[in-house]
């Protein structure tokens, strides 16, 4: 399939700028997979819509402050690091920018008390770095780190929390799990008394889910690596709910490739490991019953995901209405329930 035919025109004013307060007052498309049929609503609504037995998954990945700004100690050019992966012994995959200039043996100073030397160039253009610092990383990188919010926010956050779901729990992530942003604490504990089971898996969010496609045929791009854990119990209450015939629905599209990738042979294996799986129409699905999502960008790998479970058509077409009747779009923007 050509990338083309994941393009839709937007107006640059229905990128949301800022989270909706409360989180659960946003805008909801209900979209029917097999009909293309859509509804209007409102994303507390979406407890209309829960049955008895009913499991929600939601990615518990927390988001650290990982968008860096520094100096090169030789010139002192700025430099903005971005902290993808740990690799062990404070050795991190970062993306630089600019990166032409980022080459191995330099040092970026952020800090008085805080460093890193460029290593080498990793396999997708970003940079294997070693940090320096004195006292607790974490300390470090809570006092001069930044959000790590995507480029079309323009608007800095008050608070780091506006980036954070409310059941954030594993540091790891370089980007939020969005989806999980519409949801309160309220609205879990009334999930929960609608009889829905509500389970956690971790996926820690990195290049792989935003890097741009730029080939020509979509068959040809291949995914960055992130890094999934699911515990066993959890498995095999998944497990269990698909043996009664109980809903799988994934919160976000991160939880829908840790179930995916876990389960491939139609049973969730427990465990962790590395995902570099790439959903997009063609794909035979094995886990996941419903998907609540944001609207996603053009020609990404997360619409071709959504393209491939409720159909290119209907898709592109829910798109087409949510711009109409000017829905907020992507990271702190409405959502979408796909059923």
């Amino acid at each position: 399939m050509k990338l083309e035919e994941f393009n839709y025109d937007l107006p640059k004013e229905l990128i949301a700028q800022e989270p909706v307060e409360p989180r659960d007052s946003c805008r909801l498309l209900y979209l029917d997979k097999q009909t293309g049929a859509w509804e209007h609503h409102h994303f507390r609504d979406i407890l209309d819509e829960v049955h008895k037995g009913d499991v929600f998954v939601f990615n518990n990945t927390k988001v650290i402050p990982a968008r860096l700004h520094g100096n090169r100690k030789d010139t002192g050019g700025k430099v903005e690091v971005l902290l993808l992966t740990p690799k062990g012994d404070d050795v991190w995959e970062v993306l630089v920018n600019p990166g032409r200039k980022a080459l191995p043996g330099q040092e970026i100073v952020f800090s008085e008390h805080f460093s890193c030397t460029v290593l080498e160039k990793t396999e997708f253009g970003g940079r294997k770095v070693v940090f320096h610092y004195d006292g607790d990383f974490d300390e470090s990188l809570d006092k001069i780190g930044e959000m790590p919010t995507p480029p079309y926010i323009h608007k800095k956050l008050e608070n780091k929390d506006e980036y954070q779901t409310v059941y954030a729990k594993y540091k790891g992530s370089a980007a939020a799990p969005t989806a999980g942003l519409h949801f309160t604490p309220e609205l879990l504990d009334a999930l929960r008394k609608k009889g829905a089971e509500l389970l956690f898996v971790t996926l820690h969010v990195g290049i792989g889910t935003f890097r741009p496609v730029s080939e020509e045929n979509i068959e040809d791009h291949e995914m960055h690596k992130e890094w999934y854990t699911i515990d066993e119990e959890t498995a095999n209450k998944i497990n269990k709910a698909r043996s009664e015939k109980r809903r799988i629905i994934a919160v976000g599209t991160t939880s829908v490739r840790t179930l995916e990738s876990a389960g491939q042979s139609g049973i969730v294996q427990a465990g962790h490991n590395w995902t570099q799986l790439y959903i997009y129409p063609g794909y035979q699905w094995h886990i996941v019953d419903a998907i609540v999502t944001n609207f996603h960008l053009p020609e990404s790998t997360l619409i071709m995901m959504m393209a491939s479970f409720a159909g290119r058509e209907h898709v592109l077409a829910a798109y087409e209405e949510a711009v109409k009747e000017k829905y907020r779009f992507f990271s702190f923007g409405d959502a979408m329930f796909i059923k």
